[in-house]
């Protein structure tokens, strides 16, 4: 493509250039271009196919040389100067060969030649730098725009492996804990509670920037229930419900452990948590509730001793990854309301 723009286009030009020149004059005149003879006819082709290279360089060199100044502000100043430049150069080289030719051919060189030479070329001259001085720009812009996109993009990898690398310590040091104590009590269990997390760790090793179809993550939310039962006590009470038509839904992973972990650490008082996911038309509505020490709802989990809402790092962690992979199509409240912590996440399918 760039060899025909540099040779094949410069002759077609040329020859939209003469044909132009060759219907005003013959209008005018009354003549008809078939009926003269092919030689001054070749003449003048070859002319203008002549004159088509050297003048498609020169706007071409000035659109190149104007697109590296482009940092200065643009002004009607310079824009009147830089099509100037390009009419005053490309008229020069028409004069240069056109003119001679005109006074060798037909009746010699009449005053409407002279018209014609300086009048409709550099019209054309002027229409096409323009053409391709906005399509350069346009071609900028766009380079420039995928430019701040891909930083975008790279910040946004770098923030998600950042949360996702503070995410880590915090639910393995909860896992070890409950093997912790189990190591103490019965050897078997913990070994088994080992099994159960190196399941749940390699879950984690998918990449949180990929979708993951809903039921594998709900199986790993079971998984990890399984994993926090063995560390509480039998007075729990616990009900989970999974929808069943959360099948092939895809979801970022690991976006609903968080309220989960968040359940089994801070249950308290009545000693309840249920844990609900369902659809809804174009979402997933996922709510999870604990019970907690009425003296926790206000100096607790939810609440600073001022009445200002706090939570930990799970949350505000999964509140920043919310924002980074639904931006504006999430729905997150986590309060507390009377004697109990309720945590709701909507997002889309």
């Amino acid at each position: 493509m760039k060899k025909f723009f540099r040779w094949g286009f410069p002759p077609l030009f040329g020859m939209m250039i003469y044909a132009s020149i060759r219907l005003a004059n013959d209008i005018q005149g009354g003549r008809q271009f078939w009926m003269r003879s092919w030689v001054l006819n070749s003449i003048e082709i070859a002319s203008a196919i002549l004159v088509s290279y050297p003048m498609v360089y020169v706007m071409d060199y000035f659109r190149r040389r104007n697109e590296r100044c482009d940092t200065a502000p643009l002004t009607s100043r310079l824009i009147f100067r830089e099509f100037g430049e390009v009419y005053l150069y490309t008229t020069l080289i028409l004069n240069a060969v056109i003119i001679p030719m005109c006074a060798l051919t037909d009746d010699g060189l009449q005053w409407q030649d002279v018209v014609y030479v300086n009048l409709l070329p550099p019209l054309f001259n002027v229409i096409y730098y323009a053409i391709t001085r906005a399509m350069g720009s346009l071609r900028r812009n766009y380079e420039q725009q995928l430019q701040i996109q891909k930083i975008s993009n790279d910040r946004l990898q770098t923030e998600l492996r950042f949360l996702r690398a503070q995410f880590h310590p915090h639910f393995l040091f909860n896992a070890l804990n409950t093997v912790y104590f189990q190591m103490e009590e019965d050897t078997a269990r913990a070994r088994q509670t080992v099994e159960k997390l190196s399941e749940l760790l390699r879950y984690q090793l998918y990449d949180p920037q990929h979708l993951v179809p809903v039921e594998r993550e709900l199986r790993y939310l079971e998984s990890f229930i399984d994993l926090q039962r063995q560390r509480m006590n039998d007075h729990l009470r616990l009900d989970v419900f999974f929808d069943p038509l959360l099948v092939r839904q895809m979801v970022y992973p690991l976006l609903l452990l968080p309220l989960v972990e968040n359940a089994f650490k801070y249950a308290g008082g009545a000693y309840w948590i249920n844990i609900r996911a369902s659809l809804e038309k174009d979402a997933i509505r996922f709510e999870v509730s604990n019970a907690v020490p009425p003296e926790a709802t206000l100096v607790g989990l939810g609440a600073t001793a001022n009445g200002a809402p706090r939570t930990g790092i799970g949350l505000d962690n999964l509140r920043r990854r919310l924002e980074l992979l639904y931006p504006g199509r999430h729905e997150f409240r986590a309060a507390p309301e009377d004697t109990q912590f309720k945590a709701t996440l909507v997002i889309p399918i």
